[in-house]
């Protein structure tokens, strides 16, 4: 990146958090809802894949009913009720990542705007892992009508912080949605990995990656 950073955006899961704390609390509800989750995660795919117009959430309901040969109008019922609110309070068990809530009180400290742009709801989450407060922008890539890694979310982004993008610098743990995406908007990108963890990708790469939040701070502060 060459232009001063004046914001840093975040993604939720596996970001803020490690997905591993998440998935252990999940597992009773993947054994019952396994056949619900796959048509959810196929749907989600298809409309990652392609364009489409219309309100996001009764296209994800109407595929997922193609695929379950249910009624839309019940999958979209379920989804709300077994995963966006479902899995809410789950996250009143885990603890994000060791020293995020102290980067980010530094962050504000010396100026930076912080965003979050997830592609599940993150209001709720945040309060629960204990950071709810602080943000200038907090957004759910889902209301765009578009998912991660279509740069229309981080555009909606960009606007919402009120700043260009490349003056903002994009922090997730996907290299394929969160780090592709922030760079087809135009902004630069910090991965997160965990130390035992590592990445290759011939097309996608970070501008910076880290397993450690303070890294990230003496990252930024560097500019």
């Amino acid at each position: 990146m060459k232009h001063e950073l004046a914001g840093i955006a975040f993604d939720l899961d596996g970001t803020l958090y490690p997905n591993h704390r998440l998935f252990i609390r999940l597992a009773p509800f993947v054994l019952k809802y396994g056949k619900f989750l796959w048509a959810m995660g196929k749907a989600r795919t298809i409309l990652r894949a392609q364009n489409h117009d219309g309100p996001f959430y009764d296209l994800q309901a109407r595929i997922m009913g193609e695929l379950l040969r249910e009624d839309p109008g019940v999958v979209r019922e379920k989804l709300e009720r077994l995963v966006y609110r479902g899995w809410e309070s789950l996250f009143r068990r885990i603890k994000p990542y060791a020293h995020v809530r102290e980067i980010l009180e530094a962050l504000r400290q010396r100026g930076f705007k912080l965003g979050i742009l997830s592609d599940f709801p993150p209001t709720k989450k945040l309060e629960h892992l204990g950071l709810g407060g602080g943000w200038d922008t907090v957004l759910c890539s889902e209301d765009s009508g578009r998912l991660k890694p279509d740069p229309l979310p981080f555009s909606t982004l960009a606007a919402s912080l009120g700043l260009p993008p490349d003056r903002i610098l994009y922090v997730g743990n996907s290299l394929k949605y969160d780090i592709a995406g922030a760079q087809k908007a135009g902004m630069g990108t910090a991965l997160i990995r965990s130390r035992w963890k590592k990445y290759f990708s011939p097309r996608i790469k970070a501008d910076f990656i880290f397993s450690d939040y303070r890294q990230l701070y003496h990252y930024v502060i560097s500019f």
